[in-house]
């Protein structure tokens, strides 16, 4: 098994040269990180109907954000992906280097896997609480629930233009509120702030127009109502075992 991980490391970086994306830094990076196992980026299918988030989430608008601007981004992604050597590396390799692979890689790949995050920690009404640890975490870092969602509306309120608000559990094994710009996320080499994603909202206006028009206030006080405590708290135990 080490023999056939050796070769492929050897080929991508091999290929990576003659297709002219790798320069000696991503070469190194390559080496250390590939672990060789070929990893397949489907597009999923949601958790539940068009209609499976009213009232506070209408059938078109999740029809059209989801099998419109997602797969958009999903099949782009697979496009730009594939110019590279790097089309069956697992999301967070991909990520780890893609200041290196250029923006449509970094945008496509974004818009891809953000929105995965996003459908699947939804459901048509809060589900679960948080776990005893991740709320021992919560109340650590903000205070209270309550305190958190509102550090956490805020970022969501302040992000200019096109973006998202995150919960991450950061590089120390915190948790922080932040913030990205377009289809960034903060698994990128390029993040300001660098974490295991919790969960995610879309403030894209294609994210809340059809229903909430220009009210991005409504739509990020309603997403509270939607979020899968059950997806959350796997998500946590995960990457505290990172």
């Amino acid at each position: 098994m080490k023999t056939n991980n050796l070769l492929t490391i050897a080929l991508l970086t091999l290929f990576a040269t003659i297709n002219g994306v790798s320069d000696a830094q991503t070469t190194i990076k390559t080496m250390k990180q590939y672990n060789g196992q070929p990893v397949e980026h489907i597009f999923q299918p949601l958790p539940y109907a068009y209609d499976g988030l009213e009232p506070h989430m209408d059938a078109l608008t999740v029809e059209i954000h989801y099998d419109r601007h997602h797969r958009n981004y999903y099949n782009q992604f697979m496009k730009f992906i594939g110019e590279t050597p790097y089309k069956n590396a697992s999301i967070e390799f991909i990520f780890s280097i893609v200041s290196e692979l250029g923006n449509p890689v970094r945008n496509n790949g974004g818009g891809y896997y953000n929105h995965v995050l996003f459908w699947e920690a939804l459901a048509p009404q809060e589900t679960g609480a948080p776990s005893p640890e991740l709320l021992k975490a919560i109340e650590k870092a903000f205070g209270s629930v309550d305190q958190f969602f509102e550090q956490f509306n805020q970022k969501a309120m302040t992000q200019f233009g096109s973006g998202w608000a995150w919960l991450i559990v950061d590089e120390k094994g915190e948790l922080q509120v932040t913030q990205t710009p377009n289809q960034d996320n903060p698994l990128m080499d390029i993040a300001q702030v660098k974490g295991i994603p919790l969960f995610n909202i879309d403030v894209w206006e294609h994210a809340y127009y059809l229903m909430y028009q220009n009210k991005r206030a409504d739509f990020v006080q309603n997403y509270r109502k939607m979020i899968n405590w059950n997806v959350v708290n796997e998500r946590y135990a995960n990457a505290m075992k990172k």
